[in-house]
């Protein structure tokens, strides 16, 4: 069958062009040293397309041609900084666990990101059709990118008014960057303190809270929205006002309030929350199993379409990398993943039993990454890839790693045996989470693109070059934050030292060791798991009465992560769902609210880069505070100097930007 005349006689156009792909690279490179340092320190990443679709917007515009085709690649390629730095949820555990010490190495972290990574474009391929084309999911961040880009690359006619919001756009993201780095400079100094909170007595037991006084924190709650910010209060609440005041009354001990409330709640509060994590992502994967199954069939039956010889007739905007250049891909990404697994091993305890162990890593990969492409893709399409559960899913793929290597290895190997075991279900967990991670970002990419009316194998091209650009920065960026900082529970650290709390690591890496040495205490995830029960009913029974919703993952989340976390979470939440509210009575109110998203991605963006700055700082000084000009005596006062400093900012910003906003609109 011939090319119909539409596709045919279609004239060329500026989409997939190298200097898109050197912008976005570049791009990639800042927001993926931001989002691993923010992942780090808060266990949140923040997605990455629209800020890179302004700052590519302002970029090419100063250049003589560009179209909103082009603009689309440079905001795909630079989507993989906030998906591949997912992979500082599992790989920190290795330094925990004291398997990598001194350096993090290059050359298997760079292969564990871009090996799953590249198998995570592969994988949601054929699941473009069924989860993006055929489907009604609202992938509310694709359409949000979708609109920046046409807003921001108008036609001729409204060239003016283009312009006028790109440049607003740039605006807010410098100026959110500038004023979060800044203040995180005074805090570095002293001056302000980083954290306020208080711990107190109850009883025989002990409870408190802490807050960290985070702009990155702020602009994260603004942009997962009030829902998901209630809910990670309710879990806040339940954590510290039920949870560590219960337990510490019913197992007292001496010593400071502070002390016994954050050692329960990190020794058993925590895994409460990972049960119900853990029971939240089984139910969404039952909710989903039909949905996806029906999406499959649906894709391979376009699939053979393709290859009968009637994919000529297909739109533009149908066109993936063929499927069977999909398949070679794939296949040829499993010598690499082989030899990445069984490089791991050799020279280890495991050394007899590399085949069998490899052989089960590889289909666990294989089949298991998928299936969680599958499930990321639909959560991506529900509810955005931002707020997707990848460390609920990360939770449960180390318990299946470590169960299965387990049963390989056999129960009764020896202690050092055991310990390479827990390591190497951590390393195969990392690369399950790259594939997850990116399959996740990739659709909501397509559906930008589809809205766009972009061409979806450019953009999928496009994609394996920010999977390459982040698989460079990842490894040396995690590796100089170690050398600052140092990751929470790993050997060897100083009673002075700060390090960062990789909250999901720490969290996975534990779970990991529990499996395979046999000490996990299942009694507090059971728990947990009930928990998880009671919160989906009650979310259910909310939905059904069309009350609301209280998504059970993000109430796990708020049981698991720290409340320094949590707290200014659920704050940017509030704040943004108040500046939303007033946005929508305004003649303009979409630009408007645009304009509070960008400056809530430059609040993430300045803290984060300071953060990786402070961190080359240290390690060139050998100084854990090199830009300290105080001693401890003046923090009475750095702390409510610091509260009052950052609501004082944080008022001027919003009405900044609120002004801003309006003065586009117009």
């Amino acid at each position: 069958m011939t090319a119909s005349p539409a596709v045919r006689r279609e004239p060329d156009r500026l989409e997939l062009t190298f200097r898109g792909l050197v912008l976005g690279g570049l791009i990639t490179l800042l927001f993926t040293a931001a989002n691993v340092y923010l992942g780090l320190k808060v266990g949140l990443t923040f997605a990455s397309s629209i800020p890179a679709a302004v700052i590519s917007m302002a970029v090419l515009r100063m250049l003589r041609s560009t179209s909103i085709y082009e603009n689309n690649i440079v905001q795909t390629v630079a989507s993989a900084a906030g998906t591949l730095s997912s992979i500082i949820f599992v790989l920190p555990g290795l330094v925990m666990i004291g398997w990598w010490t001194g350096h993090i190495p290059f050359l298997p972290t760079f292969g564990i990101c871009a090996i799953g990574g590249v198998l995570g474009v592969m994988y949601s391929i054929p699941l473009r059709r069924a989860l993006v084309t055929e489907s009604d999911l609202p992938y509310p961040e694709g359409v949000a990118a979708a609109e920046v880009l046409k807003v921001g690359v108008g036609s001729r006619a409204h060239e003016a008014e283009a312009a006028a919001e790109g440049k607003a756009g740039l605006a807010a993201v410098i100026w959110g960057a500038v004023a979060s780095a800044g203040f995180a400079i005074v805090s570095a100094a002293k001056l302000f303190a980083s954290e306020a909170g208080t711990y107190f007595r109850i009883g025989r037991g002990a409870t408190g809270f802490n807050v960290s006084l985070s702009f990155a924190l702020l602009g994260a709650g603004h942009l997962v929205g009030l829902q998901v910010g209630l809910a990670m209060l309710v879990g806040l609440v339940l954590s510290w006002a039920v949870a560590v005041p219960l337990l510490t009354n019913l197992h007292p001990a001496a010593g400071a309030a502070a002390a016994v409330a954050t050692s329960v709640w990190s020794h058993q509060v925590r895994f409460i929350g990972a049960g119900a994590i853990g029971a939240s992502s089984i139910w969404t994967l039952g909710k989903l199993a039909m949905p996806v199954l029906n999406g499959l069939k649906s894709s391979m039956a376009a699939s053979r379409k393709h290859m009968s010889g009637q994919g000529a007739d297909l739109p533009r905007t149908e066109q993936d990398i063929p499927i069977v250049v999909v398949g070679l891909i794939c296949l040829a990404c499993l010598v690499p993943l082989a030899v990445l697994l069984a490089v791991f091993l050799h020279g280890g305890p495991l050394g007899g039993i590399i085949v069998p162990l490899v052989a089960s890593a590889v289909l666990y990969i294989v089949v298991a990454g998928f299936l969680v492409a599958a499930v990321c893709g639909y959560m991506a399409g529900l509810i955005g890839s931002s707020n997707s559960p990848v460390s609920g899913l990360a939770i449960l793929a180390v318990l299946g790693a470590g169960l299965m290597l387990l049963m390989v290895a056999g129960p009764h190997i020896d202690p050092a045996a055991r310990q390479a075991l827990v390591a190497f279900a951590l390393f195969v967990t990392a690369v399950l989470l790259s594939v997850a991670t990116i399959a996740n970002d990739n659709l909501q990419d397509l559906k930008t693109g589809q809205l766009v009316d972009a061409t979806p194998w450019r953009q999928q091209v496009a994609l394996l070059v920010g999977v390459i650009m982040g698989s460079l920065v990842i490894p040396p960026v995690i590796d100089l934050l170690n050398r600052a900082y140092g990751f929470a529970g790993s050997p060897g650290l100083s009673a002075t030292s700060n390090p960062l709390p990789a909250p999901q690591a720490t969290l996975i890496s534990a779970l990991a060791k529990g499996v395979i040495t046999g000490q996990l205490d299942w009694s507090l995830i059971g728990i947990g798991v009930v928990v998880g029960i009671g919160l989906i009913v009650v979310d259910e029974l909310l939905r059904a009465s069309k009350k609301g919703s209280v998504p059970p993952l993000a109430v796990g989340l708020g049981i698991y992560l720290p409340s320094s976390t949590t707290a200014f979470v659920v704050v940017g939440a509030v704040i943004g769902w108040a500046y939303d509210r007033w946005a929508d009575k305004l003649p303009n109110g979409e630009g408007v609210k645009r304009m509070g998203v960008l400056l809530a991605s430059g609040l993430i963006v300045g803290e984060s880069l300071w953060g990786v700055a402070l961190a080359g700082l240290i390690v060139a000084t050998g100084k854990s505070e090199p830009l300290a000009l105080v001693g401890g005596a003046f923090q009475a006062v750095a702390a409510p100097l610091g509260l009052v400093a950052f609501g004082v900012v944080t008022i001027g910003l919003y009405r900044w930007i609120a002004a801003l906003g309006r003065r586009t609109a117009s």
